[in-house]
């Protein structure tokens, strides 16, 4: 493993700006992508996001973070209010679990897509 001043020398000037997009496999993506857009928000064409933090984070294949160790992503969407976001998917009998505890980076909940596609909701702490 090589030492942060040699990572630090050889990283690159240009860098990419963001996620320019998430592509996956589905068995019906008409619905799950109407799916996404009634219940997220997310329109499937082009989806103009909120700037903010983005999370890259490889797991370790032996995760059950994720749930089903045959799933090899989940995807985490920030929200404004994820108390406001949940109660919205509990209307439309959207199975959704909060996280109890408060985490010094903010809050979180985990539901599924149709389709048993692990989603995590993020609420990003505040300004302290």
């Amino acid at each position: 493993m090589p030492d942060t001043a040699d990572v630090q020398m050889n990283t690159p000037t240009e860098r990419v700006l963001g996620i320019g997009g998430l592509f996956f496999r589905s068995r019906d993506p008409k619905t799950l992508a109407q799916w996404y857009q009634l219940n997220l928000g997310i329109d499937h064409r082009v989806w103009q996001q909120a700037a903010g933090p983005t999370a890259f984070t490889p797991f370790a294949m032996d995760t059950d973070y994720f749930g089903s160790k045959q799933q090899g992503w989940m995807v985490n969407f920030r929200v404004r209010s994820l108390d406001a976001m949940v109660a919205q998917l509990q209307k439309s009998n959207i199975e959704v679990k909060v996280d109890p505890e408060k985490y010094p980076y903010g809050r979180f909940a985990r539901l599924h897509d149709p389709e048993g596609n692990p989603i995590e909701l993020w609420e990003p702490a505040g300004p302290a």
